[in-house]
């Protein structure tokens, strides 16, 4: 089974559980913290990830990390049932998928914005109210820069491409003249 299927079904089991709770900021936010924790921790993610390391050990770990970070009992039973059944390791993967369905029950996409240069707040709101208006949504971007592009922006919702950098232009236009 792949990771993204794994990832998909922990994640909407769960939203399914935060959101009849009311707590999808809460673990949400929670969740988010502890991947940045077992990101940052490449000894903390082995001893998780590692067959080696026995179960009881692992649960001792996590109890302790659950003990610390004081999270909520839904995040905490969250991250034991990973524990349990051997996908604490999986947990970036899981808490991807749990945004975009979280987004997505709520009526909320995301969209990447790829640009040469930051873009001005003018411009960013002019762009965030075209693509509600494309899509019927509110959209979330997030803004990255690529100094290659030669000017314009480059835009991704889910798999929907809106080019419109200078490089894209100047290619159209030549295959126009071309034939």
């Amino acid at each position: 089974m792949s990771s993204q299927t794994i990832a998909r079904r922990y994640a909407t089991a769960l939203a399914d559980v935060i959101i009849e709770q009311g707590e999808e900021a809460e673990v949400r936010a929670e969740l988010a913290e502890w991947e940045r924790m077992l990101c940052a921790n490449p000894a903390l993610l082995e001893i998780f990830s590692n067959p080696t390391v026995g179960y009881e050990q692992k649960q001792k770990v996590l109890n302790e990390l659950i003990n610390r970070t004081k999270v909520r009992s839904t995040t905490a039973n969250f991250l034991r049932v990973l524990l349990k059944n051997q996908r604490l390791a999986d947990l970036p993967q899981v808490t991807a998928r749990l945004s975009q369905i979280l987004d997505e029950r709520s009526g909320v996409i995301r969209a990447d914005v790829i640009s040469a240069q930051p873009l001005s707040a003018a411009t960013t709101a002019a762009l965030a109210e075209r693509l509600r208006d494309i899509t019927g949504k509110k959209v979330n971007l997030n803004f990255t820069t690529d100094e290659s592009l030669l000017g314009g922006i480059v835009t991704r919702i889910g798999s929907t491409v809106y080019d419109g950098s200078v490089r894209n232009q100047l290619e159209r236009l030549g295959e126009e003249l071309a034939g």
